[in-house]
């Protein structure tokens, strides 16, 4: 997302346009022709329970778990230890989310529950070694939950399904290289391949990795951010020419005024609740806007605050001041609404309320979008949002109140059709008041992945820039492929249409990440090979090409030995900054390679004489690689000598100079229309959300107690008086169905949850719900997944137990058998499939 690293914004918008109107319209026959067994995570056997949530996040409960989970995977000492180099200087950065660590001064732990957790995870003692996958086949193992799978460790060995096989069994590095190589070397074009990134993958082999495909011939770099921040990138790079953040941590301290829209930090991103602690502490005000009531938006006991004597029992720091429970998707309206608040205060006294110093020298749009708010209605505006018109004019005066303010945001804002306007709507909110460029203020989209921004910024991107490629051309000495490639959706398009032949994921769980289940299903079945370098096992490696690889990688935490000595790697954080990495435990196994080593090895054997790069070179001594990065990436001079000496923090124009890089060389005020879900009786809106006991589609456990749900995960939060309204009750299976332009799609068996959340609306977590996400349905220009705004129905699971009993009836009225032996012969049944 490095504007510095990109092409103009104006071109780049138009491409994302022209890419967008040539899906719309063209997929609607892309369908998953029927189920692939195992592709969903299983129905669970035992329901779920549902009590009272925790309503203050973190705490004692959080070092409980903490302590346990270490405990059960790595033992107590080797985890404190591990535990106690995360995040350090001379440490390794977290596996799990992007938040940034503070410069200078780090605490004793600085790591959160779900920190502990990923690292836990990673350094595990449990094995998965080819005894293992002697034992399980596929066929079993897809019948395996995902905390399951998870649960039974690190892979130790390269391993190949190959074609026909039932089971994955042993092969070489060499063989697996070849493999690869001829392969991908027999495709009729290089187009036929994709290569995936994950965040987790450092900046050193997201380098080599881009290097790597582009020299190979193809643009074909879907990642991870396509799924979750690519409309922010989007709608920054139109309004202030940068597509990341313009806030530093320093900033939350000195704030008078924090929005956080569509996030959910206590789950997600638990170090910022230290942040938003402090800020709080420091006077701010704090406004919370999201459809649930998250635990962590509201009540945060730090559980580093060992001078805190009440640590134990007190309610800890009460954080939100303002809470508004918009509808799902009603963002847009609701800020269309704070804005209108703010002219009419504007208007009774001219030159109190925007920054029209700022908006003169800095903006380009602002009369269309004065026009344009004065023209919106209220009717619209409160039923779009859900809200009052006084909760609003709360909002508005928080917002009024503060000299300096900052808005948050993740993916509770980035995965609706119109993402991207929503998010260019919180810029004009913004720029109102020139909370762009100074001190305490500015947008701060956070990313759930330690190293999805450091991606981007290396060159992990299907529309590179010309700058990008012209510098590799100049530096390696052969000519990059100019044309657009495949993202996220559009590699699931081309690989179940027969396009792309060859898959190969750096990292990830690509079939439970993704939209549409189902026929994600099918399109890597599509495939000749499919390949995925991983620590653990996960549900991607189980449904196939017609051959697979599991390639099995070195974990952050884990020392990397190369011919030159002990290496590191850097990652980048929300904020810009990078960060060195250190693993510290010894690897799981003798048999596992770097990420870094396994793209150098990757290019060597399937470019060989083509290309004259010093592959080997780089895999023996990454500051090799970073010298590279240092020539052709903007932003890395003396890469090497500063990342030795501490982090360093990424050019960012808006943020360091109020300058803007886009077509008018100012910041651009938009106008951003809102539309009104108008939804037939008996139809719902579904998000999908995380458990808090989970990071990304890793399943840590089976609780969620900030919502009050255990033992399990196929759930679904509902209103209560639409619960009252269609006669669900509490407990009972639903059968869930998604409605997308003629389409359905089905998840069984979910339990109904009472939980305070807008009438209308409806959620549950993912990679469950994932299934129920149409492939052609995508927010409009950044093609991003509408994981977030589903039209949905809900139908009353078939009682498994009636419906047998039934059929054992009329079995006996035909054959005159007894009625207790044909209850008991179908209880027998039911509880043989629980």
């Amino acid at each position: 997302m490095d504007q510095q690293n990109s092409s103009p914004t104006h071109v780049r918008m138009e491409e994302m346009k022209r890419r967008s109107a040539q899906n719309n319209g063209s997929d609607r026959d892309l369908a998953p022709g029927g189920s692939v067994p195992g592709a969903q995570p299983p129905v669970e056997t035992d329901p779920a329970k549902q009590r009272r949530r925790h309503e203050t996040a973190a705490g004692i409960p959080a070092i409980i778990q903490t302590l346990r989970y270490i405990m059960g995977r790595m033992g107590i000492a080797r985890g404190t230890s591990a535990l106690f180099e995360v995040n350090k200087i001379h440490g390794f950065d977290c596996q799990s989310c992007a938040w940034p660590s503070p410069d200078d001064h780090r605490h004793f732990a600085e790591f959160c529950e779900n920190g502990a957790k990923a690292v836990s995870d990673e350094g595990t003692l449990r094995r998965v070694t080819p005894e293992f996958f002697a034992k399980y086949s596929i066929h079993e193992l897809l019948q395996k939950s995902d905390f399951w799978l998870n649960e039974q460790g690190r892979l130790t060995h390269p391993m190949i399904l190959r074609d026909g096989s039932t089971h994955y069994e042993p092969i070489s590095w060499d063989d697996a290289f070849s493999l690869l190589a001829k392969e991908l070397n027999r495709l009729e074009s290089p187009s036929q391949a994709a290569f995936y990134t994950s965040g987790r993958t450092s900046n050193e082999a997201a380098y080599l990795y881009q290097l790597f495909a582009r020299q190979f011939g193809t643009n074909n770099l879907p990642d991870c951010s396509n799924m979750c921040h690519e409309s922010s990138e989007a709608a920054l790079s139109e309004t202030i020419g940068t597509g990341k953040g313009t806030v530093t941590l320093h900033d939350f301290d000195i704030t008078d005024a924090i929005f956080i829209v569509g996030q959910n930090p206590g789950t997600n991103h638990p170090r910022m609740l230290t942040s938003l602690e402090r800020a709080k502490r420091n006077g701010a005000k704090i406004v919370s806007i999201n459809p649930l009531p998250e635990t962590g938006n509201f009540r945060f006991k730090n559980p580093q605050d060992f001078k805190n004597p009440f640590i134990a029992v007190g309610s800890g720091t009460r954080l939100s001041d303002l809470w508004l429970p918009v509808k799902v998707n009603g963002d847009l309206a609701l800020f269309k609404g704070i804005m209108k608040e703010m002219l009419a205060a504007e208007d009774q006294e001219p030159g109190s309320v925007f920054d029209h110093d700022f908006i003169t020298k800095y903006t380009a749009g602002f009369e269309p979008l004065i026009d344009s708010i004065r023209a919106a209605p209220w009717e619209p505006i409160l039923a779009s949002s859900g809200l009052t018109r006084e909760q609003i004019r709360q909002a508005a005066q928080i917002a009024m109140d503060a000299k300096s303010l900052i808005c948050c945001w993740a993916m509770g804002l980035t995965q609706h059709r119109n993402a991207v306007a929503t998010l260019r709507e919180i810029v004009n909110f913004l720029l109102l008041r020139g909370n762009i460029g100074r001190p305490g203020a500015g947008a701060c989209p956070v990313l759930g992945h330690s190293n999805v921004q450091g991606d981007r910024t290396m060159g992990i991107w299907e529309r590179p820039s010309p700058r990008l490629l012209d510098s590799l051309a100049e530096r390696y000495h052969f000519e990059p492929p100019r044309a657009i490639g495949t993202d996220v959706v559009d590699t699931i398009k081309a690989m179940h249409r027969g396009h792309i032949k060859v898959f190969f994921a750096m990292g990830g769980n690509f079939l439970s990440a993704t939209p549409d289940t189902e026929l994600t299903a099918e399109a890597l079945q599509n495939c000749l090979l499919t390949a995925h370098v991983s620590t653990k096992l996960n549900r991607a490696h189980l449904v196939t090409g017609r051959q697979a690889l599991i390639l099995p990688c070195l974990g952050r935490s884990e020392i990397d030995e190369q011919q030159s000595g002990r290496q590191f790697v850097t990652v980048e954080d929300s904020m810009g900054i990078i960060n060195p990495s250190r693993g510290r435990l010894a690897p799981a196994s003798e048999h596992l390679l770097s990420e870094p080593a396994i793209v150098a090895r990757l290019a060597q054997a399937v470019l060989q004489d083509r290309s004259h790069i010093p592959w080997q070179e780089w895999m023996d001594n990454y500051s090799a690689i970073r010298d590279e990065i240092e020539a052709v990436i903007p932003g890395f001079d003396r890469f090497n000598e500063r990342i030795a000496q501490n982090v360093f923090y990424l050019p960012n124009g808006p943020r360091d100079k109020r300058e803007f890089q886009t077509k008018t060389g100012k910041a651009n005020f938009t106008v951003n229309d809102f539309e009104l879900f108008n939804l037939a009786p008996g139809y719902f809106i579904l998000t999908t959300i995380r458990s808090q006991d989970q990071f990304n589609t890793t399943i840590y456990g089976l609780d969620d107690r900030y919502r009050g749900i255990y033992n399990g995960r196929r759930v679904l939060f509902m209103n209560p008086e639409d619960m009252r309204e269609f006669s669900f009750q509490q407990s009972q299976p639903v059968d869930i169905t998604s409605h997308f332009e003629g389409q359905e799609r089905e998840a069984q068996q979910f339990l109904v949850a009472p939980y305070s959340i807008p009438r209308g609306c409806v959620a549950t977590y993912f990679p469950e719900g994932n299934v129920l996400v149409p492939i052609g349905s995508v927010a409009e220009i950044s093609n991003t997944p509408t994981s977030k705004s589903i039209v949905v129905t809900l139908t009353p699971s078939p009682n498994v137990e009636a419906v047998r009993t039934e059929l054992f009836a009329q079995m006996a009225e035909a054959k005159r058998l007894p009625a207790q032996a044909v209850a008991g012969t179908a209880k027998l049944m039911t509880d043989g499939q629980r």
